[in-house]
């Protein structure tokens, strides 16, 4: 099995490698290279996101960490108990996680930020290693149909039988759960596709699938 994190400097991708390249020389201070999984080890809940932002997690190298998405899902994390200290949009801001862990289906920015189906299904491996190393994972938030897609397979679901729709709850045949939502992107948010009730309400239905276990 793969490492739960690809290394630094991941070939897989070519097309991810050229922009990774490209970015390195425009932004010398920034992470550029594929983003960790961050969170508890001992996390119930992991949430799956689709790929780094280009000045977000791409820049400080934390899952969801330097842009407007980051925002709502750490704020979102604070009120159901899931984190302690202050999230201020840096990687060493002290935030710690508890019971949850952060990862994403592909790890390094994609240009537009739109990975194509080899770099989904190339970076799956990470995302199917990174599930297995939480050895108390109960449910998965998946963030997005792109998200969805990879957790389903990643956890030996079958696709046509887990169809994605924001608020959906999938017990699958491993035990664990998968609860869907549209994703926190500011695109989402500002047209009201995704509502702060609707994403409470995604994070509520992960907290009661794992009480009802």
């Amino acid at each position: 099995m793969a490492a739960p994190d690809p290394p630094h400097d991941c070939p897989l991708c070519p097309r991810l490698v050229v922009y990774r390249d490209a970015n390195r020389i425009a932004h010398p201070d920034w992470w550029n290279a594929p983003v960790p999984g961050w969170g508890d080890p001992a996390a119930w809940l992991a949430i799956v996101g689709l790929a780094p932002g280009v000045a977000g997690a791409n820049r400080t190298g934390r899952p969801f960490t330097g842009d407007h998405a980051g925002i709502i899902l750490y704020d979102t994390l604070a009120r159901f108990g899931l984190s302690r200290g202050t999230f201020a949009a840096r990687a060493d801001d002290g935030l710690a996680l508890t019971g949850a862990f952060i990862t994403n289906a592909v790890r390094c920015v994609p240009p537009e930020n739109k990975p194509v189906p080899a770099e989904i299904q190339t970076c799956r491996q990470f995302l199917v290693a990174q599930l297995a190393a939480l050895p108390k994972l109960e449910v998965v938030l998946a963030l997005g149909a792109i998200a969805h897609q990879s957790a389903v397979k990643a956890l030996g679901g079958r696709l046509p039988k887990v169809p994605f729709a924001h608020g959906a709850v999938h017990r699958l045949h491993n035990g664990v759960t998968l609860v869907d939502s549209y994703h926190c992107s500011r695109y989402n948010t500002n047209t009201g596709r995704l509502t702060p009730a609707m994403f409470d309400a995604a994070f509520a239905a992960a907290a009661a699938a794992r009480r009802s276990g």
